[in-house]
């Protein structure tokens, strides 16, 4: 049976515009990753969660070429489908979160052939979160690819607006 072994950790003191786990602090050891986000918060309301790919040099990968595809878990309505091709970015939440009280976004991202520079890198992605707008109890599931072939080095989470005031973000790799 695997184990986890933990490569980086950020938590978020005061106010920062991003997150970045892996980077610097990247271990090529693994083949797949584990990323937990643990009630990232904005102190701007009904914002955005944006994530983007590190390159091989620790930056925000953003060429157009994020694919990626989901389910949209909904407690208030019908689920719904999601999906871009040729993006700039993917997002982390389906709908926004905000400064009231619970509006905090979770998940699990899983990182494939980020140490193959001949393969493409993907990642699937487990999330929730209380949307700003009406408080309603949110979520997805899903996955995207990153169409480059190239190492990559970790992920960056951002907002649309605002900065993160609260959340734990922290990358394992799968042994």
């Amino acid at each position: 049976m695997g184990k986890l072994v933990q490569v980086d950790s950020v938590t978020v003191s005061g106010t920062v515009s991003t997150i970045e786990v892996g980077g610097a602090n990247w271990d090529s050891s693994f083949d797949t990753y584990m990323v937990t986000v643990n009630a990232l918060q904005s102190n701007t309301d009904s914002v955005n969660v944006y994530f983007r790919i590190l390159d091989s040099s620790n930056n925000p990968e953003t060429s157009a070429n994020y694919d990626w595809a989901r389910k949209i878990l909904k407690a208030n309505t019908t689920f719904g489908n999601g999906f871009g091709t040729n993006q700039t970015l993917d997002y982390f939440v389906n709908n926004t979160i905000g400064t009231g009280t619970g509006e905090v976004a979770n998940g699990i991202l899983y990182l494939y052939n980020f140490n193959n520079a001949s393969e493409y890198s993907f990642y699937t992605l487990e999330e929730t979160e209380r949307e700003a707008s009406a408080g309603n109890l949110q979520g997805l599931m899903g996955g995207g690819v990153l169409t480059l072939t190239a190492q990559h080095k970790g992920v960056q989470f951002s907002l649309s607006s605002g900065s993160f005031i609260g959340g734990t973000v922290t990358i394992y790799g799968v042994a």
